[in-house]
């Protein structure tokens, strides 16, 4: 089982994304995702930066793959998804249709967490067009996963989304920009304001969500180390995990301190609660509602 970290969904300055990645290169992370996946107004980065950044991984023997953005909405989003998928060096995430048309048969691909791939008929669609691993999609959970297997096509990796707060859901509308009073096209990239993003709170002071810019996350943050085991016997290849501003190097190296055997799931799991930004929670693996905790123990058969 391999370990990979997925794009980063926040906007953070450029010094604080090249120091991060500096980091990321001497961690036990087997495969990296990089690119600018949330909204093309962030410009602290360019493609040719995040190609950069890419080839110096690469060099360190890391697996780097170019991830698309998720919702394209203009002329000049379509022209930086093909430089994306005409990049020649690269694996390619294709995080909506768009993009598996453009690399399609061409290129080796990865199918992102928002293709929508919930059930056999659609995986055994898309294989044959290139696709070398997918992402399960964050609502479906082991249940589903385990039908899914028994035809997985032969030769077509498994990646799961294992720990991070979750990318529910994407608009036309920039949430932050809003929360300031603001039009999104003069945003001041407010977003450069919350590096782990925006928290929301109901009305009875619950943690609700998390909005970043034109994404919505989970206000929970989904971990499923305890789960390793299980996902280990399902067939799971790689386990992904989301950028955060603090502690993702030791979040990776307690994943792979569990994988490897050398911690055992409890006692990663108690460090890891202390590292996270919000509380955890894994209810989607267990078909609960999202923002449930469920023991191992506790689960439905």
């Amino acid at each position: 089982m391999k370990l990979s970290l997925g794009p980063l969904l926040y906007y953070w300055p450029r010094e604080q994304v090249l120091a991060f990645y500096e980091a990321v290169a001497s961690s036990p992370v087997d495969i990296v995702y990089l690119g600018e996946a949330v909204c093309s107004r962030r410009h602290e980065l360019r493609l040719s930066d995040w190609i950069d950044i890419a080839r110096k991984l690469r060099d360190g023997g890391k697996e780097v793959v170019l991830s698309t953005q998720v919702l394209i909405e203009s002329g000049a989003d379509v022209t930086v998804l093909h430089k994306i998928a005409d990049n020649g060096e690269f694996m390619v995430e294709a995080n909506d249709m768009g993009a598996v048309r453009c690399v399609e048969n061409k290129v080796p691909f990865v199918g992102g967490p928002h293709l929508n791939i919930y059930n056999l008929p659609t995986l055994a669609w898309m294989a044959p067009l290139g696709m070398h691993r997918w992402v399960l999609p964050l609502e479906l959970g082991r249940a589903d996963l385990a039908l899914i297997h028994q035809g997985r096509p032969a030769g077509l990796q498994t990646e799961v989304f294992a720990y991070g707060r979750m990318p529910l859901a994407f608009s036309a509308r920039c949430f932050t920009a809003r929360h300031a009073n603001l039009p999104k096209d003069d945003c001041q990239f407010k977003c450069i304001d919350y590096p782990d993003g925006l928290l929301m709170r109901t009305r009875e002071n619950e943690e609700f969500l998390v909005l970043n810019g034109i994404q919505t996350q989970s206000a929970r943050v989904y971990n499923l180390l305890p789960e390793i085991a299980d996902m280990q016997a399902l067939g799971v290849d790689v386990l992904r995990i989301s950028p955060q501003a603090q502690h993702t190097e030791r979040i990776i190296a307690l994943f792979q301190a569990v994988i490897s055997g050398q911690l055992s799931a409890d006692v990663a799991n108690a460090e890891l609660q202390t590292l996270m930004p919000a509380k955890a929670c894994n209810g989607y693996w267990y078909g609960k509602p999202g923002l449930e905790t469920v023991s191992a123990e506790l689960a439905p058969a």
